[in-house]
């Protein structure tokens, strides 16, 4: 499969899985309407946020970002989870500290997934 493809997708699937998982956690501040495919949008809409507008993000904060070290990064992956509820309705996120939270744990899916593709990768080489 093609490297960039497979990129995206997977960074999709993590998208998806974290907002997911985060649902469950604050099931009082984030709502999907028990829909898969609320879910499944939501993650594709913040795997776009992530490529597109989280690099640029990064690069307008890179002062805050180093003086935080590297802390002020949990402010933006929060950032973009509030922007993908703002853009997509039906993920309903009441406040912006429940959009951090969801990008936490965004980060730790990623973290973990990538951890196990990793892992995958080097065993069959």
């Amino acid at each position: 499969m093609n490297r960039p493809i497979y990129s995206f997708l997977t960074r999709w699937f993590v998208c998806s899985l974290g907002l997911w998982i985060a649902a469950g956690f604050l099931s009082s501040s984030i709502s999907y309407g028990n829909r898969f495919g609320v879910i499944v949008l939501s993650g594709f809409i913040l795997a776009v946020i992530n490529v597109v507008l989280k690099p640029i993000l990064i690069i307008f904060s890179l002062p805050v970002i180093l003086l935080t070290l590297g802390l002020f990064m949990i402010i933006i992956n929060g950032l973009t989870v509030f922007i993908a509820s703002k853009l997509y309705h039906s993920l309903e996120i009441t406040n912006f500290w429940a959009a951090v939270f969801a990008g936490m744990v965004i980060g730790l899916v990623n973290y973990l997934v990538t951890a196990i593709l990793e892992e995958r990768r080097h065993e069959h080489i």
